[in-house]
């Protein structure tokens, strides 16, 4: 089979031509394919395109644009994208028109509890990886497919930009949650398989969601058991850094219902902690504060009867204690006629200056001198004048 070559014409006509010239109906005329290595391979390649796709006419619109689809004004590309979760999430309570509200269970301050919440400080204490009972209560019925949401922040304004996640130690140890995605979720959900661990694309912060159960027949709350899969000691985790729980109710779409927000102390002894803190803020409240805002000490508490209240050694401990009004009981008035002698002679020589302090020191010493010259020797008394000796 001869080889078929493919001539152009040395002048330069229009596309048109050329494809009248070569692009007919019984295909394109292209040469065969050959390779000098192969021997008399003749592979023809009409057979592999159409017919179809060439026309002996040219098509002047064949390569023009077809018009945009056109888009309505109202439709926009983001429509469909949900909003971005705010930086710094609100820790103000909200409970919106449903009444949303959290409701703890009453426990005491014992070694042995393994979760407990003070009232008085909005805290919740409790141990790692055990159960935290948090009943969801409502006033009104939330919309149909409400969830809750459960995430954590950092306390301090320093450190609220800081995503809270659990420490690497915490994450490599095995645990009854080994195998899953969310090895570095602090709040997990206990009990429930509904549950779904998320992690914000912007701010990289996570968050537990849970859909919302009305409660039972017989009850006024939900239950939702919390677990606290670090301790707030960890290094390189909480690292001693206080936190906040915030629970918010919210729709499919994300719009907020409600929140509630509460700190949190994962510990050993939940119970001794709690204790502990309720007393300091109650020692700060009482009384070392005026009404001007600036702190005072308080007076000091009256001894009781019989003992002595013991004054440290120090100038500025002296100077404070020279101020304060103490209280004595005695008994018997011949001892409390000495302890007013003393007493007056002690508030005489407050009054007296120092540099004449000294002269009363010497003229009390020189009296003293004296009467010790004019003393009798051992075994004779002096005689008065009224008196007389036996001999007489």
């Amino acid at each position: 089979m001869e080889e078929q070559e493919l001539s152009f014409p040395m002048s330069q006509g229009s596309f048109q031509q050329l494809w009248e010239t070569n692009m007919t109906t019984q295909g394109p005329n292209i040469p065969p394919f050959v390779n000098e290595n192969w021997s008399d391979l003749d592979v023809s390649l009409a057979p592999v395109l159409p017919e179809a796709t060439f026309h002996e006419v040219f098509d002047e619109g064949l390569f023009e644009l077809s018009e945009p689809l056109a888009v309505e004004p109202s439709m926009s590309p983001l429509d469909s994208v949900p909003p971005p979760a705010s930086t710094v999430p609100s820790t103000i309570d909200y409970p919106g028109e449903h009444g949303f509200q959290l409701r703890f269970h009453k426990s005491g301050t014992a070694k042995s509890v393994t979760s407990t919440y003070s009232v008085q400080l909005i805290k919740l204490y409790c141990q790692r990886a055990k159960t935290c009972p948090v009943e969801v209560l409502m006033t009104k019925e939330p919309p149909p497919g409400a969830i809750l949401r459960a995430t954590a922040i950092y306390k301090k304004s320093e450190h609220m930009s800081e995503v809270v996640s659990r420490c690497p130690h915490h994450q490599s140890t095995s645990d009854s949650y080994e195998g899953v995605t969310h090895r570095s979720h602090l709040i997990r959900v206990e009990g429930s398989q509904r549950a779904q661990y998320l992690e914000d694309g912007n701010t990289k912060r996570q968050s537990v969601l849970l859909p919302y159960e009305p409660p039972q027949l017989g009850s006024e709350a939900t239950t939702v058991l919390l677990n606290f899969m670090c301790n707030s000691s960890c290094m390189g985790g909480m690292n001693r850094r206080p936190i906040l729980t915030i629970l918010t109710l919210e729709t499919q779409d994300g719009q907020v219902l409600g929140r509630r927000c509460f700190e949190v102390r994962v510990c050993a002894c939940p119970g001794r902690d709690r204790k502990t803190e309720e007393e300091n803020a109650n020692k700060a409240l009482n009384g070392t504060k005026n009404t001007n805002g600036t702190k005072r000490k308080s007076q000091p508490a009256l001894p009781p009867p019989g003992t002595s209240k013991k004054i440290k050694s120090g100038s500025s401990t002296e100077d404070e204690d020279k101020d304060n009004v103490f209280l004595l009981q005695v008994r018997g008035r011949q001892r409390y006629e000495w302890l007013k002698k003393i007493n007056d002679s002690l508030e005489l020589m407050d009054r007296i200056p120092p540099a004449e302090q000294e002269k009363y020191k010497k003229k009390g010493f020189s009296k003293s001198r004296k009467q010790e010259a004019l003393a009798p020797k051992s075994g004779k008394r002096m005689l008065t004048k009224e008196e007389r000796s036996d001999s007489d």
